[in-house]
């Protein structure tokens, strides 16, 4: 089939074939804040701070230090182009994402020489050293270190022996070091993590980057829709209608995406806690979501490292922390996971959800609701809540008619400004967990707030009373076709 995308190579020249929505440069960069730095005018966008725009993915060919590797970054960062990759639509992305999960391929461990094992670096080896091997960006002056921001970890529970695949924060300490912060209770490689240390064992683990977007997005599935024992991969392999392909590590007993560039291969080392700035002592981490610099962790995991293999002129690949490529991996899983929940508890009422880019995909969702009988009103609100049981850091919910558009966040506020009344139409939830990189979420900011983490959950329900709707009536306008008149207008 043309323009099959099965890697990351192949996702790329899709990309180049479509106007607009990949560049290259092959002036010499930094990898040290300078790259991403650059990166934050050209299409970072999301809650980058301004100036930036949702812009092209790019590429750098020319990284200093790290002769014959590429770095590629913002493959995500727009939704238009996420819909080019998986082969829908902007608008549908969530609900294909809910259909692949209800209908999971799981991976195929491919025999004989994997893409990804073309060349090999083993710890033994007398000159290996992550930071040569391993073009991993520091984001900003104050990161913690060169950071991996899209390994897809990959691990397996010691007693179930399932596997998962999840994304964590990977920072190099050392030549055969990496420190990895694993957020308590959060996601499924942790308990397995921690399942290891209460045995006395190591975890063995692989690190895939630079693959199939298919794999990027459906690894941020969290539970209650991928509990602990459904392999993440089988989403990926259900959006592309075969399976992923698993290749077995040289060095540890595990499994790694077999077309990935680069794959590091270590263990989890059990009882073992490390300063995650202990190299810069900066006090920070790196960029996250919400658009601000998370501060360091005491708490990280150390994994050794005992292998790093790559193929032939490899392509690094990132993402800045902030910016819409976050909104599009952490958000359209949450809203197949909100869509599937609604759907289940009253169907064909919610047509539509969208995580927005202000939230960075978690803080802030957007329904798409369709009063069909009187007794439906109310049941928006009741929307509202499932969304909220369905994904723990949600802090806001918006709820508009289906009249508006959901996408659109001049529409919402639109909705907002002629449908919603803040004496009548805002609930609050207070005292409920959230998420702790909202600097907000503290009990300096609330009396209601008892702990760092919790948060006052807010519905916004701007949609209009059912029996009401007649005086809301948007202005209608002939339907046309304009191309007659303007050329290229759709």
């Amino acid at each position: 089939m043309e323009n099959k995308v099965n890697d990351l190579r192949s996702a790329l020249a899709l990309l180049k074939s479509i106007p607009g929505q990949l560049i290259e440069t092959d002036v010499e960069v930094e990898p040290m804040a300078e790259l991403s730095g650059v990166y934050r005018h050209v299409g970072a966008g999301g809650t980058v701070m301004r100036p930036t725009k949702e812009g092209p993915a790019m590429i750098f060919n020319n990284v200093k230090g790290h002769p014959g590797a590429r770095v590629a970054i913002g493959v995500l960062a727009s939704r238009k182009r996420v819909a080019a990759l998986l082969g829908g639509k902007p608008e549908d992305l969530g609900k294909m994402l809910w259909h692949s999960v209800d209908n999971p391929v799981p991976p195929v461990v491919k025999e004989g020489p994997a893409p990804c094992q073309e060349v090999v670096h083993r710890a033994s080896d007398p000159d290996f050293d992550l930071y040569k091997l391993v073009p991993a960006p520091t984001n900003t002056p104050d990161d913690a270190g060169p950071y991996i921001t899209l390994g897809m970890c990959y691990a397996t529970h010691p007693d179930t022996g399932r596997s998962d695949v999840t994304i964590h924060r990977l920072c190099i300490q050392g030549k055969d070091e990496l420190s990895i912060f694993f957020t308590p209770g959060a996601r499924h490689i942790g308990a397995m993590a921690e399942r290891a240390e209460q045995l006395g064992q190591k975890l063995p683990i692989s690190i895939s980057i630079g693959v199939d977007p298919a794999i990027e997005i459906g690894s941020c599935f969290e539970p209650p829709t991928t509990p602990l024992g459904y392999d993440e991969l089988a989403v990926a392999g259900a959006l592309r209608k075969e399976p992923v392909e698993l290749c077995s590590c040289l060095t540890v007993s595990e499994k790694a995406i077999a077309n990935a560039e680069y794959v590091i291969e270590g263990e989890v080392i059990p009882n073992v806690r490390v300063q995650e700035d202990q190299n810069s002592h900066t006090g920070y981490a790196m960029p996250e979501f919400p658009g601000y610099t998370g501060p360091a962790s005491d708490q990280c995991w150390l994994i050794k490292v005992t292998a790093v293999t790559h193929r032939k002129d490899p392509i690094m690949q990132t993402c800045i922390g902030p910016s819409e490529e976050h909104v599009s991996m952490a958000g359209i899983p949450t809203e197949a996971s909100i869509y599937g929940m609604i759907e289940k508890a009253m169907p064909g009422r919610l047509k539509n959800v969208y995580c927005a880019s202000p939230g960075g995909g978690k803080y802030m969702a957007v329904l798409q609701f369709q009063k069909l009988s009187p007794s439906d009103e109310g049941r928006q609100r009741q929307a509202a809540l499932l969304a909220f049981s369905a994904f723990s850091e949600l802090k806001h919910v918006f709820i508009v008619d289906e009249d508006v558009d959901c996408f659109d966040i001049n529409d919402v506020l639109w909705a907002m400004n002629t449908r919603f009344q803040g004496d009548a139409d805002i609930i609050t939830i207070p005292g409920v967990r959230c998420h702790p990189l909202d600097p907000s979420n503290d009990p300096s900011c609330s009396a209601s707030i008892r702990d760092h983490g919790i948060a006052c959950k807010t519905i916004f329900d701007c949609t209009v009373p059912y029996d009401q709707k007649e005086r809301f009536v948007r202005a209608r306008f002939m339907d046309v076709e304009p191309e007659k008149w303007v050329k290229d207008a759709k």
